[in-house]
This record gives C-alpha cells, sequence and structure tokens, in this order.
C-alpha cells in the first residue's frame, strides 16, 4: 500500500475521523498507525491504534457496533483521513451514537444526544 502522501506524527500516528456515510454525521477521531490502516484497508472494518491501550482496537470488538468502510479520503496537507462508513449500533464507547454529543450553549456543555446503549451492559461494570 502507497502510504506516500500520509504525514504520520513522530509517534507514527494520523488522525482518522469517521463519519456516517449516509448522513455525513461525524461520528468520531482516533487515531491509526499504518498497520490499523493496513488492516482497516484490507478488512474493510476500522481498526483504530489505541493510545491509552498501546494496541490495535477494531472499533466494535467488545460492543459489536462495527464501523464498514465506504470511502477513504485524506486532507490536503495528508495529515488527516476522513473514513466514510456504515455505523453498525452507536460510535460513543459513552453509549451515544456520535463521541460529539455534547453542545456548547454559551454556559456549559450540554448533552444533546440521547444513548443508544448503556456501556456498562455492554463493557460489563469497571
Amino acid at each position: 500500500m502507497d502510504f506516500s502522501v500520509l504525514k504520520f506524527d513522530g509517534d507514527g500516528l494520523i488522525p482518522a475521523i469517521a463519519q456516517d456515510a449516509e448522513t455525513g454525521e461525524v461520528l468520531m477521531l482516533a487515531y491509526m498507525s499504518r498497520e490499523s490502516l493496513r488492516q482497516t484497508i484490507r478488512t474493510g472494518r476500522m481498526t483504530y491504534w489505541s493510545r491509552s491501550r498501546g494496541k490495535l482496537w477494531v472499533k466494535g470488538e467488545t460492543s459489536g457496533h462495527f464501523q464498514l468502510v465506504r470511502e477513504v479520503w485524506v486532507d490536503c496537507d495528508g495529515d488527516a483521513l476522513l473514513f466514510k462508513v456504515e455505523q453498525v449500533g452507536a460510535a460513543c464507547h459513552t453509549g451515544h451514537r456520535s463521541c460529539f454529543y455534547r453542545r456548547w450553549d454559551g454556559e456549559g456543555w450540554k448533552e444533546e444526544i440521547e444513548r443508544a446503549f448503556y456501556p456498562e451492559v455492554v463493557y460489563g461494570r469497571k
């Protein structure tokens, strides 16, 4: 795979935005390594690099809320990726469809989107 146009950061990562292919809703932002990008392209399922766990992470491997790749785009500078995906279930680990579920209303952050699932049910209690 030719990644020559891509600019990975000093940690070998590049930001990846997942957007609903049908509605255009921005679902989430995560990071990808070269290997997670290869795996994503090979399997058609979004695979990210988990900075907190230090390993590859297939979106939905625990929850069943997968992201199926429909299109892959790169920005003008080559330092960010955009994936248009079919979201199966919710994108956010908090149970919301999108990770962007809070909006600034001038006084504080307000939740604007209802939960699609409860994390303690899907992931168990921590």
